[in-house]
């Protein structure tokens, strides 16, 4: 199956689930969501009225645990519970729970989506770092099993520069305020895209300019040459006719035979 038809799917079916529920039990949903293989998108269910309502109330971990996992990351989690336990706090870490092995490989996943958006070129170190990984062996299985197998990514490891390259990878939820940021990057990118388009065209028109003027000199030079050959023509057809005119005048040249054929005159002494 399409993996985006899977999700759409996965996604309507936990909405629905999440629609009739409250409470604890709103609970279990948002639990199996964040730990589901397929899912990666969570803002749909974010959006579900019973989710929202969870804001201030004693299951308000359940909806702190769904944003963590529409918008943040492994290090995001890791660094709150540091934070946490150095100031030896406990009630306002009651909203980051521990995480079962499942949401934490699923965090992880998302960890790459979130690295992969703004590089293409992923350093070994930088994703051992954020994902908490000590070993380069157990970092590529992670990306060659739990993320290109999970067609969530496509890319090609490579080990002598020790990086990533990633050649795709699935989009995640859109963080607070990140849409205001692609708004003006799309508006950015029209600008360029529009000032362009009007050096293209005035490229193109000076182009057909350019080739106007060619097709006028060339017409010309063709006009020349003809005037040239008919000229040269004339010139030659008035010669030849001269000489016609030459030789066909009575004793104008005198014919050679005719020539040959007259006695000689024999030249007396001068006395």
């Amino acid at each position: 199956m399409d993996i985006e038809q899977n999700q759409a799917e996965l996604i309507d079916n936990f909405v629905k689930q999440a629609s009739v529920q409250k409470g604890t039990a709103l609970g279990s949903v948002i639990l199996e969501a964040t730990s589901h293989p397929s899912l990666f998108a969570f803002s749909e269910i974010l959006a579900v009225p019973t989710v929202a309502e969870l804001e201030g109330t004693e299951n308000s971990v359940y909806l702190k645990v769904l944003q963590l996992f529409a918008h943040g990351t492994w290090s995001d989690y890791r660094s709150k519970l540091e934070t946490c336990a150095l100031l030896f706090v406990t009630s306002n870490c009651s909203s980051l729970p521990q995480l079962v092995p499942d949401q934490v490989l699923k965090l992880k996943q998302l960890t790459v989506l979130t690295l992969a958006e703004t590089n293409k070129v992923l350093p070994y170190d930088e994703l051992m770092m954020e994902l908490d990984v000590m070993n380069v062996r157990e970092l590529e299985d992670f990306l060659i099993n739990e993320c290109m197998y999970a067609g969530i990514v496509r890319g090609k490891l490579d080990q002598l520069r020790r990086c990533f390259e990633i050649q795709f990878a699935a989009g995640r939820d859109l963080r607070p305020g990140q849409l205001g940021s692609m708004i003006q990057t799309l508006s950015n990118w029209l600008g360029s895209s529009d000032n362009l388009l009007v050096s293209i065209q005035e490229k193109i028109k000076w182009a057909d300019t350019m080739s106007e003027l060619d097709k006028k000199h060339r017409k010309e030079v063709e006009a020349r040459v003809e005037e040239v050959k008919k000229s040269v023509s004339v010139k030659a057809e008035v010669e030849f006719r001269g000489l016609e005119d030459i030789y066909s005048e009575p004793g104008g040249v005198m014919d050679y035979e005719e020539d040959r054929s007259r006695p000689k005159r024999r030249r007396h002494p001068r006395s």
